[in-house]
């Protein structure tokens, strides 16, 4: 069984004026800590509600020039034996790069074998089509480059 994860986590931003500034800091910090390893890891912003009012909230929470982010990392983990096990991985392969950041599993969703396959030929289809179309566009180039 192959499973999607997102785990919440909340990342801390200093020097920052504006929720949106802290938002692009946390993402870009991020994206550094988990590439190369982890470039399948999508990064977005997390939701928050108001516990009370249930109103919808930033991101972000700024206080004295330093922000606490809440992100969502999303990524898929296969052959799996049930949602806990894929759990476990996902905390464990994104919390050995991002130290010191506390994370949460927010959701997790099985997918089916269907639609996976069916992903994967929508895009080799796509390759073959860009690929056909490049050996056109490359070869003038190539010449044009040659006579120069």
């Amino acid at each position: 069984m192959d499973c999607r994860v997102v785990v919440e986590a909340a990342v801390p931003v200093y020097d920052v004026e504006t929720a949106d500034e802290a938002v692009r800091i946390a993402i870009s910090k991020t994206g550094e800590m988990l590439n190369p390893d982890l470039n399948y890891v999508e990064i977005n912003m997390g939701d928050r509600e108001c516990p009370h009012c249930g109103e919808t909230l930033e991101p972000a929470y700024i206080a004295a020039d330093e922000s606490l982010v809440s992100l969502e990392l999303e990524m898929t983990v296969f052959n799996v034996e049930r949602d806990e096990h894929a759990a476990r991985i996902a905390r464990k392969e994104i919390g050995q790069r991002l130290e010191n950041i506390p994370l949460e599993v927010v959701e997790i969703a099985e997918i089916d074998d269907e639609e996976t396959d069916e992903s994967t030929d929508d895009e080799a289809a796509g390759d073959e089509a860009t690929a056909e179309g490049d050996d056109e566009d490359i070869l003038p180039e190539f010449e044009s480059l040659i006579d120069e």
